[in-house]
């Protein structure tokens, strides 16, 4: 380990952090936190008594608060519940904290930014985005190398604390992950293009299945590595879900008229038999490989 983060981790080892949601993300943060003995303790904050036990079981929260205990007893409040949750919340969070630090870890930023703009505790907040997940949620979804080599967006930086955003780039590097900065409304548009529509197509395709389902009951006998790969994100969580294409509405739709767009000229080639017209629009989404290796 590094002198500089092992400094680092001197520097913040007598605090408390807060967990705000004890899920999939929540969980994974305080997993690896635990690992890298970064802080004194973690305490857990969730409105289902039933994750706040199993996450005390599992062993990443030390002990279980309310919100209101939680920013009394802590450093740094990390939130990742739902994002018209954290939008509902951190006004509420912002009247009550002093030298505390807020994160946003949502996966939509506009209407929170927008929200929160004129608080006078604004400094003491920061909206960062970490780009990992699973299709699993709950305590038991939460793993120690969820963060590792992703990306953690920075959005409205600048308008954070320099003290603020020192402590969220420690803990960012605890979770070793790479960095980024962007506004609002670029972040929103991003991850409408990247990652809403991944979900919103796996969601699409499962419910295809299965109505076919209905009348061809083996069709599952034939799913292969293919269909389980593009399809494993129909399992992710609505209560998640919901809520971020509700606040990315905009951008969400954007994305779907586009993506209908080109499904409608795939079948349409295939409708008209010109195959020759499907074999180019196959060999220009090749192109992707650009992209991801």
């Amino acid at each position: 380990m590094g002198f500089e983060r092992q400094t680092r981790i001197n520097n913040y080892s007598h605090m408390n952090i807060a967990i705000v949601g004890v899920g999939l993300i929540g969980g994974s943060v305080a997993i690896r936190l635990k690992e890298t003995k970064f802080c004194s303790k973690i305490i857990g904050v969730d409105k289902s008594e039933k994750n706040l036990d199993k996450a005390k079981q599992i062993g990443f929260i030390d002990e279980a608060m309310t919100l209101e205990e939680a920013i009394k007893n802590c450093k740094v409040l990390i939130l990742t519940i739902p994002v018209d949750a954290i939008l509902q919340v951190v006004p509420q969070i912002l009247d009550q904290v002093t030298d505390q630090v807020v994160i946003d870890m949502g996966s939509t930023k506009t209407n929170i930014l927008n929200k929160i703009k004129d608080h006078p505790n604004r400094g003491r907040y920061i909206a960062a985005h970490p780009m990992a997940g699973t299709e699993y949620s709950g305590p038991e979804a939460a793993v120690a190398g969820l963060f590792k080599g992703k990306m953690m967006v920075y959005v409205e930086a600048f308008r954070t604390d320099e003290d603020a955003f020192e402590v969220t780039d420690a803990i960012t590097d605890q979770l070793e992950m790479r960095t980024c900065f962007m506004n609002a409304d670029e972040h929103d548009v991003h991850t409408a293009y990247v990652s809403h529509i991944s979900h919103l197509t796996s969601f699409a395709l499962a419910l295809t299945v299965l109505e076919k389902e209905k009348s061809q009951g083996r069709i599952f006998e034939l799913a292969g590595s293919g269909f389980e790969s593009t399809v494993r994100l129909a399992k992710s969580s609505p209560d998640m879900w919901t809520p971020i294409f509700k606040q990315n509405r905009e951008n969400v739709l954007e994305v779907l008229e586009e993506h209908i767009k080109q499904l409608q000229s795939l079948h349409d080639s295939i409708a008209s038999e010109d195959y020759d017209k499907l074999h180019k629009l196959i060999k220009r989404s090749n192109k992707i490989k650009r992209i991801i290796k």
